[in-house]
């Protein structure tokens, strides 16, 4: 019997946290238990309120939830790093707090690791045909140029290396040792996972992106971090 693992990173999302409890507690995910991990990444906007006062509503739906508090922000990496000490599931999938990407469907994402084809799954907001926000184009065009160059040292052909939505088997992250705080995560777990010589699909996503004055927090730095982590974990 397999269960999923769902990790949410939280940081200052008072407004989406709850919504995106209930979508994730809802989703029809393909398989037979799920665990949610929330992290709260030392929100301070009343995230964490918010979050308790859920705690007890949420085992009325049968769905084992649990709540990690980090004292100070750290950074997405950082916080799937402590939700992963909690992980008692088969599967591992890593869910973004703020809806961009839709937990409806992560049963797609689950389904090439459950029936047993594939070891790490990435969500692609580039392929296929699901609906896609139209906003920022440089946005796009970093996150392709980071795909490329990634792409040219892992010796993998992913359209979207940036993803939030990645599945993975839990037993493949336990390969890992995750040494990155913030988004640089994705090249980081990206470049460990080519190394492993793991079964990597792609599906297609749909993407509900935010604007900054939503509360989008990732930044052109993060960008330029991103190729510097590139280079870091695929040469050394």
């Amino acid at each position: 019997m397999k269960k999923v693992s769902i990790i949410i990173p939280v940081f200052n999302e008072v407004h989406f946290i709850l919504k995106t409890l209930k979508a994730v507690r809802s989703a029809k995910i393909g398989v037979a238990k799920k665990e949610i991990i929330v992290v709260d990444d030392g929100s301070t906007d009343g995230t964490h309120k918010k979050l308790k006062k859920s705690k007890n509503q949420n085992k009325k739906y049968g769905v084992t939830i649990k709540i990690v508090r980090l004292k100070k922000n750290k950074g997405k990496g950082a916080a799937i790093r402590a939700g992963l000490k909690m992980v008692t599931g088969q599967i591992v999938a890593i869910q973004d707090a703020d809806l961009e990407y839709s937990p409806r469907e992560l049963k797609k994402l689950i389904k090439p690791i459950s029936l047993g084809y594939a070891d790490v799954v990435y969500g692609s907001r580039f392929m296929g045909g699901e609906p896609h926000r139209v906003l920022f184009f440089w946005h796009m065009i970093a996150n392709k140029l980071l795909t490329l160059v990634s792409n040219a040292f892992t010796n993998l052909n992913l359209t979207d290396m940036e993803t939030g939505y990645k599945v993975f088997r839990t037993s493949v992250l336990k390969k890992i040792i995750l040494k990155e705080n913030r988004f640089g995560f994705e090249p980081e777990i990206t470049a460990k996972v080519a190394k492993l010589n793991c079964r990597v699909y792609e599906v297609g996503i749909s993407y509900r992106g935010r604007k900054y004055e939503q509360g989008k927090k990732i930044s052109w730095k993060d960008g330029f971090w991103a190729l510097a982590c590139i280079l870091k974990y695929n040469l050394f």
